[in-house]
């Protein structure tokens, strides 16, 4: 059974960094495209950040751009999302996402994403 698994939430206050990490389960990912998700409470899942199969694109949402940064080895079979200088609209549940394509374009809709993982909760207090 193919899983993504997330993990590094927890509570942090504002200000503060957290590094999030998606663990790809039962087969490599090393050429799909991954992507990192949130969804606030009462809000729409909404696009974080993307990284292409080779790492060789990279995209942002502009609400996190400067302070989040995606990276990926493909050897651990391994995503990563730094994030730093965390505000408390940044607090939601996070879910990484991957998609086969081996293409440098990046792609943000929920809808084109066919792997998931169960989520971590991130908060930020203020």
């Amino acid at each position: 059974q193919v899983r993504l698994v997330e993990s590094g939430g927890g509570l942090v206050q504002a200000g503060g960094s957290l590094r999030l990490s998606c663990a790809p389960s039962g087969r490599s990912f090393s050429t799909h495209g991954m992507a990192w998700f949130r969804q606030a409470p009462g809000k729409e899942r909404e696009f974080v950040a993307g990284i292409s199969w080779n790492a060789g694109s990279r995209l942002y949402a502009d609400s996190v751009k400067g302070r989040f940064t995606i990276s990926r080895d493909n050897a651990k079979n391994t995503v990563l999302l730094q994030m730093n200088s965390l505000k408390p609209e940044d607090t939601a549940v996070y879910y990484c996402a991957a998609r086969p394509s081996m293409s440098p374009t990046l792609r943000t809709e929920v809808y084109e994403y066919g792997y998931w993982g169960q989520g971590t909760q991130v908060t930020v207090s203020s």
